[in-house]
């Protein structure tokens, strides 16, 4: 036995859903835009100078930082932007979670969480969803080194208002508490970017790769007071200095002043999430409210292994997780009208 294995850091890594290669695939699998990003964001791609590409990019990123600023109504010292949302997210575990106590989030979230806190061994609690799959705001009552809460919840796309997080940050004064918004665009409610004036110790984390159509990308960031964000940077800059590279920097910022036509699009991505959930629902799923760009769906009396199984048969991709008390569900990202026809004609065959 090689002595060096012993060294290794062992931890269970994030699985990410499948990128198929079949172009012909309907892709309902990863929570991705149908919709593609706006005009101004296309045409400045057209005519972006890719020689620049020599050149380290900015490592503040700041015309993207001030155009987030800008949409967000706050200074530019109180934003971070990072390679997406994953980015932010693994220096925010970094940076503010590392006392002797435990962070918590819920036993049903985004399972990247406990991923980052397994690598870098933060000490970790999981309180369960209640039996609707809600997180109950008493479970975070306790002393610990932290909180994280997705709002709207993934892969459950439950969604809640500003009075059940400002109940949890009341009760968590010494901790950092992170609200994790990738799906806030889609929820129909307020933000928790509204509470950040009265609360020093919050940090809410935001992406382009939802409602911006722009995953590919890699675009995300955190909001939040200047003190938190300038920890933030001090980390970055002994890990990274050139995060976001040259394209993200400049169509980011074009994206963050499109708010018009990403509006539209959002408001269409909505309106089929509710058609599809009706659908559902009278072929015998049962659909949890929705607060994002996906559903999160189980049939009465047909597994979701079966059915994810048969769906990918048919060149229908969508996501199953085989974890206690959701196995039966199918996370749907919501696509096009036409998609969700296809995808609901399928499921007639369970009716």
């Amino acid at each position: 036995m090689k002595k060096w294995i012993d060294n290794i850091r062992r931890v269970e890594p994030y699985v990410p859903g499948e990128q198929p290669s079949d172009a012909d695939v309907i892709k309902l699998n990863t929570n991705e835009n149908p919709y593609p990003p706006a005009p101004e964001v296309l045409e400045t791609a057209k005519n972006t100078d890719m020689g620049l590409l020599r050149l380290y990019p900015d490592p503040t990123a700041s015309k993207l930082t001030d155009a987030l600023a800008d949409m967000h109504g706050v200074k530019s010292a109180q934003i971070f932007p990072g390679v997406g949302s994953d980015d932010v997210l693994s220096m925010i575990f970094l940076t503010f979670f590392n006392s002797d106590k435990p962070v918590l989030f819920p036993d049903i979230t985004y399972s990247f969480y406990s991923v980052w806190a397994d690598v870098y061994r933060i000490p970790y609690e999981r309180p369960a969803l209640d039996c609707d799959f809600r997180i109950r705001a008493r479970d975070y009552y306790r002393e610990n080194g932290g909180v994280v809460i997705a709002n709207p919840n993934a892969p459950t796309s439950i969604y809640e208002g500003l009075d059940f997080i400002e109940d949890i940050l009341r009760h968590n004064g010494d901790s950092v508490v992170v609200v994790d918004e990738a799906y806030i665009d889609f929820a129909e409610g307020p933000s928790a970017l509204e509470l950040l004036p009265e609360y020093d110790n919050l940090i809410v984390v935001r992406t382009f790769s939802k409602s911006r159509s722009m995953a590919g990308l890699r675009i995300g960031y955190a909001v939040a007071g200047e003190e938190l964000i300038k920890a933030l940077n001090d980390v970055k800059y002994s890990v990274n200095s050139y995060t976001l590279n040259r394209p993200s920097i400049e169509l980011g910022a074009v994206a963050a002043r499109c708010g018009d036509y990403y509006d539209g699009i959002t408001r269409k991505v909505v309106a089929t999430r509710e058609r599809a959930a009706k659908e559902l629902e009278k072929l015998g799923f049962e659909c949890l409210p929705s607060g994002a760009n996906f559903l999160f769906a189980r049939h009465g009396k047909v597994s979701g292994r079966q059915i994810f199984g048969e769906l990918r048969e048919a060149g229908i991709y969508v996501r199953h997780f085989d974890a206690p008390r959701i196995d039966d569900f199918l996370r749907i990202t919501v696509g096009t009208d036409e998609q969700m026809d296809r995808l609901i004609d399928f499921l007639k065959r369970y009716s």
